[in-house]
């Protein structure tokens, strides 16, 4: 576990504190549709302003590529904050430079301002010292609390905290917490589901995580490589045949460690991938030529669900079927409600994360009854690698 520096014993009052949040959220027609990230930097906001810090909010959103572009505005977010806040926001039309000293300067103890989108200026995501001296000079302190842009060695990100003393924000504290407890020290046994379209995006995930749990869940268009490695045939469903011989080490490998390997024994079939197509419920060594597999079937489930009844962690991340099609998505609803039932009764540790995964547990109404739920999706699968995140390594003691 990196150790990071946290809020905790931080004097802030009357100090400019620059916070990284990450408020790339959902829009539609010029409003915030979904302010579920607004809601959980709500948390450290509200703190740093509550102790009498002037609080200073940077963002990015969308991919304005380097230049200012009136659709990718923040100004519409600083008004969504208001809403979540209860207070006024400040907003400057730009993140350096004369506008943003003028806002910051004008910053009562307990205010709060956001700042323009930091991707208005290309030296952002180019990690430049000197965009990342400007941002600084508006700030005593850093505070990152955008996990899911700590995989980016942006200026925002990095360079900004080596130049102030940095500290991890609430959320950020609470995500690399809740992933430590399902990855690094995971109460046993611990499993894993990971499901997701391609092999070829979660082979590093995979490799990682054998040497991390007991049990390993393969579901999703990926559950289909594995299935033609062992040469079952599998119609026209998406499959990587290339990646067989991977599949086939990945395999050999978690039996080498004892770990578990749970892969479909049934699925749902169909001729069409469309809402309600006509399908069936088939063993997998029974897929027609003709046929897609979109959805595990009731024994899988079954057997996936037995598993989890038998362990104290689960890590999610991916769906087990084209959830987003009905009726597809009928094992994740299953396996996700289970799997809640078992937090809520206290048996179970969830820690689910990725774009995907958010989404299918929102899909099946229990994405508030598990442990922990990351919003975060590449940094998310970067942890899930075992890869040291830049963002995070910034926070280290000095």
């Amino acid at each position: 576990m990196v150790a990071f520096r946290t809020l905790d014993g931080v004097e802030v009052k009357g100090r400019r504190v620059l916070v990284r949040v990450d408020f790339n959220v959902p829009m539609q027609d010029g409003r915030v549709s979904d302010a579920t990230r607004i809601e959980r930097g709500a948390v450290t906001i509200r703190e740093l302003a509550g102790k009498g810090a002037k609080v200073v909010l940077l963002s990015h959103f969308g991919r304005p590529k380097g230049k200012p572009e009136a659709g990718l505005s923040l100004k519409p977010i600083a008004q969504a904050l208001e809403g979540v806040l209860g207070q006024k926001v400040a907003f400057a039309s730009d993140c350096i430079g004369p506008e943003a000293e003028a806002v910051v300067a004008a910053l009562p103890e307990g205010g709060v301002a956001l700042l323009e989108n930091l991707r208005f200026h290309a030296e952002e995501e180019k990690n430049d010292p000197a965009f990342a001296d400007a941002l600084a000079r508006l700030g005593e302190l850093y505070v990152n609390d955008a996990f899911s842009c700590s995989h980016r060695a942006h200026a925002s990100v990095v360079a900004l905290a080596e130049r102030l003393p940095a500290h991890a924000g609430r959320l950020l504290q609470a995500e690399l917490e809740a992933l430590e407890k399902a990855l690094g020290g995971a109460a046993r046994p611990a499993a894993a589901l990971v499901g997701g379209a391609k092999v070829s995006t979660k082979l590093a995930v995979l490799g990682n995580l054998l040497d991390r749990v007991d049990a390993l869940v393969i579901g999703g268009g990926m559950a289909n490589t594995f299935l033609a490695a062992e040469g079952l045939k599998v119609g026209k469903s998406l499959c990587e045949p290339d990646l067989a011989q991977e599949a086939r080490a990945i395999v050999e490998r978690a039996q080498a460690k004892g770990v578990d390997i749970l892969l479909p024994i049934d699925a749902v079939v169909a001729r069409e991938f469309k809402p309600n197509a006509t399908c069936r419920t088939v063993g997998v060594e029974e897929v027609g030529p003709e046929e897609m597999i979109l959805d595990v079937g009731p024994k899988t489930v079954k057997d996936v669900t037995d598993k989890l009844a038998g362990c104290k962690t689960l890590l999610w991340n991916g769906p087990l079927g084209a959830f987003e099609v009905p009726p597809f998505d009928a094992a994740t609803v299953a396996v996700a409600k289970a799997a809640a039932e078992l937090t809520k009764a206290g048996k179970l540790v969830t820690v689910a994360g990725g774009g995907d995964t958010v989404a299918a547990l929102a899909h099946a109404g229990v994405l508030e009854s598990f442990s922990y739920v990351s919003t975060a999706g590449g940094a998310f699968l970067e942890w899930l690698e075992g890869k040291e995140l830049p963002g995070i390594a910034a926070l280290r003691p000095r």
